[in-house]
């Protein structure tokens, strides 16, 4: 077995040290923070400043991918998440009869809880593992080098922090994407990483609340994404009756900055149907508005045309490929990437060759779905930047979606594609979906993809406060 460090204390960095200390290896963990997520959640989400994990305090949601990694090999981890509040929901459930079960349909059950529960639940997991060690508020400084194997200039043989150096058979990088290692590994003389990075050109804003007292649940519908030419409105419920309300725009729209305000950010999410229907219940407000933009797809590859650019050091998570929060993936990516890691981490960790098949796992495993989220906000930032719904395709996808709301078929095709048990290219070819949503549009010829929610001069009034 292998000894490995793993630098970052996030969920991608604390999912990968348990997984990798079940299969049997020694783990040590480092975090700058010089504390961990606890059990008091509205304490640590709401009142813990951390500047280097903006994404804390936004709405998360975990997928069937996830949540089976979750059961399959963390089960007391999913069992903490439902003990300290997360409920589950199945996309059918979105019917007042669920459709007769088929083989697959138990991957596409979501796991509603805020990003501190899954935090919470992984740290108490860990503290308990035998072999693993976390270093809190020992942030990693550089890495420790020797010459690599063969052509391959420089193998990682472990970390430095104040404290001193520690040495290892792997090092696994889940710093996130403003993490040190591109610096270090330039220090080091590595080739410089493969980056390929989208701009998104999407702002997002978000509101914490908490249902009445008494009222365990929201409304079973609708709560999923509505958009229109210009804006979009969510609702994300979570744990503990806890609830979120999003809003989405262009970065370059005029109005962006009025939406901090919590009445206009309001009166915006009540002129879309989920906003409307969450906050119509008598919600508490819990937070500010929060917002969060300059978000990009960024996929970032060790290896290059020459081969590896280092060995001894893999990323996951957000080192690894960073994905828009609009389709929820980058959690269920981080923990493909986890296990991965924590399979494989005993078969030479510090040749090329455990680079390479590491790098080719990633391009086969977790590449397609980020080329999926790409391509989905592509769309998504050029239709708002042009506030417009765009004909051809765009028009079929947006079809396809909102047909699922009323055809339990094609809404399990939509779910198999969300959740990541298929991928769209085969799932959305499937015949008889494609017929069904043909049927649909066929029945409704006048059409406009994208017209839920205010006009423009609407949202302009609203956003005039």
């Amino acid at each position: 077995m292998a000894r490995v460090l793993v630098i970052g204390g996030g969920v991608g960095g604390l999912a990968t040290a348990l997984l990798a200390a079940r299969h049997g290896h020694t783990v040590e963990l480092f975090e700058r923070e010089v504390r961990a997520p606890g059990t008091a959640l509205d304490r640590d989400f709401f009142g813990w400043r951390r500047p280097g994990v903006p994404q804390a305090n936004q709405p998360h949601v975990l997928l069937g991918a996830a949540r089976a990694v979750l059961r399959e090999e963390l089960p007391d981890v999913h069992r903490e998440m439902l003990r300290l509040g997360a409920r589950e929901r199945h996309e059918l459930d979105w019917f007042d009869v669920r459709p007769s079960v088929r083989a697959g349909d138990e991957d596409l059950v979501m796991l509603h809880a805020r990003r501190i529960v899954l935090e919470s639940a992984l740290v108490s997991a860990l503290r308990a593992e035998p072999g693993a060690v976390v270093h809190h508020g020992e942030p990693v400084t550089g890495l420790t080098t020797a010459p690599g194997p063969g052509a391959f200039g420089v193998r990682v043989t472990g970390v430095a922090t104040q404290a001193g150096a520690y040495p290892c058979d792997l090092v696994v990088d889940a710093g996130g994407r403003r993490g040190g290692a591109e610096r270090w590994l330039a220090a080091a003389g590595c080739r410089p990483a493969v980056v390929e990075r989208h701009r998104t050109g999407l702002a997002y804003f978000c509101r914490w609340y908490r249902l009445p007292e008494g009222m365990e649940e929201g409304p079973r519908r609708p709560w999923t994404v509505t958009g229109g030419p210009f804006a979009g409105c969510a609702v994300f419920p979570a744990d503990n009756g806890v609830f979120a309300v999003t809003l989405l725009v262009h970065t370059e729209d005029t109005t962006r900055a009025a939406l901090r305000d919590p009445a206009v950010f309001e009166a915006a999410a009540r002129s879309f149907p989920p906003g409307e229907a969450w906050l119509g219940l008598g919600a508490d407000p819990l937070s500010g508005v929060l917002a969060a933009a300059g978000l990009d797809n960024r996929w970032s590859a060790l290896v290059d045309e020459q081969g590896p650019v280092v060995t001894g050091l893999v990323p996951v998570g957000d080192a690894l490929t960073h994905t828009n929060p609009t389709l929820g993936q980058g959690i269920s990516l981080a923990l493909w990437a986890a296990l991965r890691v924590a399979r494989t981490a005993d078969r030479d960790p510090g040749s090329a060759r455990f680079a390479t098949e590491y790098h080719a796992w990633a391009v086969r495993t977790l590449k397609p779905w980020f080329d999926f989220q790409v391509v989905a906000d592509t769309a998504v930032g050029e239709r708002f930047a042009a506030r417009a719904g765009r004909p051809g395709p765009a028009r079929e996808m947006a079809a396809l979606f909102e047909c699922a709301l009323e055809d339990p078929e094609v809404m399990r095709a939509r779910a198999r594609v969300r959740h990541l048990a298929e991928r769209p290219e085969r799932a959305y070819a499937d015949p008889e979906v494609r017929a069904r949503v043909a049927r649909w549009l066929a029945a409704r010829p006048g059409y406009v993809p994208h017209a839920v929610g205010p006009d423009r001069e609407e949202w302009e009034k609203l956003t005039a406060g």
